[in-house]
């Protein structure tokens, strides 16, 4: 079964993350996302609407993978490029782009959302945002700035820091979400808010998206994640510490 599954609606392209039971991202999942959304474009989407799976959208990036790698700093380093490439394939997609987020949404899971134009969300006591602290990970300047520009400078910092997340109506107040809906309805409410889009005059509607996206689209570049300096922090013995703990979690 494909990673990615494509659903047609008219003029939009849900792209189904399909990777259980949680959508870690590992390398393959990542790459197969990318080239899902060049592939919809390419064959004359309007726009896309990215879901995932009933109780998580995605997990983030697939920690005990990454932590199996043991010392293969190449490999880690491929993995790590690979989630910036899904990332950047959202970011400067050049046409609207929706994360209809029907489950909890961490890291980065949360990083994919917030390169997205809209994000809609479950109600209920789902949780969204970017807890790397609480991992032992930090969060580079470009996925700081994603964060920053939904919710403000004041507010991100404080989520930042401590790596906290919060539920979708705490999410909705701060802006990190643009709407939220019955769980069965966050992809038909994705989906209405990007025909909306569709309805406007096109070139118009896709030029000025472009230029108001452009601090989006920059964030995700390489000077601002950061790759050499997330490599070494990964070896560092507090994070290694931190993410045995969390594999050791996740394996219970």
């Amino acid at each position: 079964m494909s990673l990615v599954q494509h659903v047609e609606h008219g003029p939009i392209t849900e792209l189904r993350l399909s990777r259980p039971p949680v959508n870690a991202l590992d390398p393959g999942l990542c790459r197969a996302l990318r080239e899902a959304v060049d592939s919809a474009v390419s064959h004359g989407a309007g726009a896309l609407v990215i879901t995932g799976g009933e109780k998580v959208f995605s997990a983030g990036l697939d920690v005990p993978y990454l932590v199996g790698l043991g010392d293969d700093r190449q490999a880690l380093s491929e993995a790590w490029l690979a989630f910036v490439g899904a990332a950047r394939a959202l970011a400067d997609c050049p046409v609207p782009v929706a994360a209809a987020i029907g489950g909890h949404c961490p890291a980065g899971g949360c990083v994919l959302a917030l390169c997205c134009d809209l994000r809609i969300m479950a109600e209920g006591e789902f949780r969204i945002g970017l807890n790397e602290t609480q991992v032992g990970l930090v969060a580079p300047e470009g996925v700081q700035r994603l964060m920053r520009r939904a919710i403000g400078p004041r507010q991100a910092e404080r989520l930042l820091v401590a790596g906290e997340m919060v539920d979708s109506a705490g999410a909705l107040q701060l802006g990190l979400v643009d709407e939220l809906a019955p769980h069965a309805e966050v992809a038909t409410r994705a989906i209405k808010r990007l025909s909306a889009l569709l309805d406007l005059p096109r070139e118009p509607m896709l030029q000025t998206r472009r230029i108001a996206r452009a601090d989006v689209v920059a964030a995700p570049d390489p000077e601002l994640i950061g790759l050499e300096r997330f490599i070494e922090s990964w070896y560092a013995p507090d994070t290694q510490a931190a993410l045995r703990q969390l594999v050791a979690r996740l394996g219970k």
